[in-house]
């Protein structure tokens, strides 16, 4: 088992080879070591060449809605009023620190993606 730092596009090739190659190994075994080490350099790797933006907040919250269920008026329970809901959805309002922090409560949306600004 050698294992190196990934710096270059040819190492995190090869770490994908090497990883399917040992993709099935047990916890506790060599091999399974290999390929929780291997893991955290390729995902560090990734997050620093290939980052994926976050979401805008309020297509978050409108995915989220959908996903849940919810209407408008079950925002509007979360936020506060109906009208603020339609303001935030309609992009007329911004989010106070504490609809962030009711959004996150209710519909478990990351702080991070809600705290961004957005036109």
């Amino acid at each position: 088992m050698e294992i190196k730092p990934i710096k270059t596009e040819k190492d995190y090739n090869q770490a994908l080879e090497r990883l399917d190659m040992i993709f099935d190994a047990k916890n506790g075994t060599p091999e399974g070591d290999e390929l929780e080490v291997l893991g955290i350099l390729i995902d560090q790797y990734e997050n620093e060449h290939f980052p994926i933006d976050l979401p805008d907040p309020i297509e978050a919250i409108k995915f989220r809605m959908e996903q849940m269920g919810y209407n408008q008026n079950d925002l509007a329970n979360i936020v506060g009023l109906k009208s603020r809901a339609s303001e935030i959805l309609n992009r007329k309002r911004k989010l106070s620190l504490e609809m962030i922090r009711k959004l996150h409560e209710f519909l478990h949306i990351p702080t991070d993606v809600l705290i961004q600004t957005y036109k």
